[in-house]
């Protein structure tokens, strides 16, 4: 496991950037909750652990589905979802609030 490159934000970022408008708003919405949680000093050890495997599942090159095909982005949104649900007593008002302003910055207001 030594030679798997660990989560850090730095990969985080560049993932999320490049690959935001592929993964969807749905997808990158949920990272930025559980990256923003992550970030909390609030958030409990074991909370953080979960989120960090998750968003380490999900900028990592491999996947169960590789990320390039048509709807390839559905296990990442099973990863991130399933820590959410986790977690979910540790998600801020805060941590949704900076996640949908970073969300429209990218995609635009949601429309309904």
């Amino acid at each position: 496991m030594s030679n798997t490159p660990a989560y850090n934000n730095r990969s985080f970022w560049a993932k999320l950037k490049r690959y935001a408008k592929t993964a969807g708003r749905e997808v990158v919405e949920l990272a930025l909750k559980l990256y923003y949680c992550l970030q909390d000093a609030d958030t409990p050890k074991w909370a953080k652990t979960i989120i960090v495997g998750a968003l380490a599942y999900f900028i990592l090159p491999f996947d169960a589905v590789m990320d390039f095909i048509p709807g390839g982005y559905v296990d990442d949104w099973g990863a991130l979802a399933g820590a959410l649900a986790a977690v979910v007593t540790h998600i801020k008002d805060s941590h949704v609030q900076q996640a949908k302003a970073k969300t429209v910055e990218w995609f635009g207001p949601e429309l309904i």
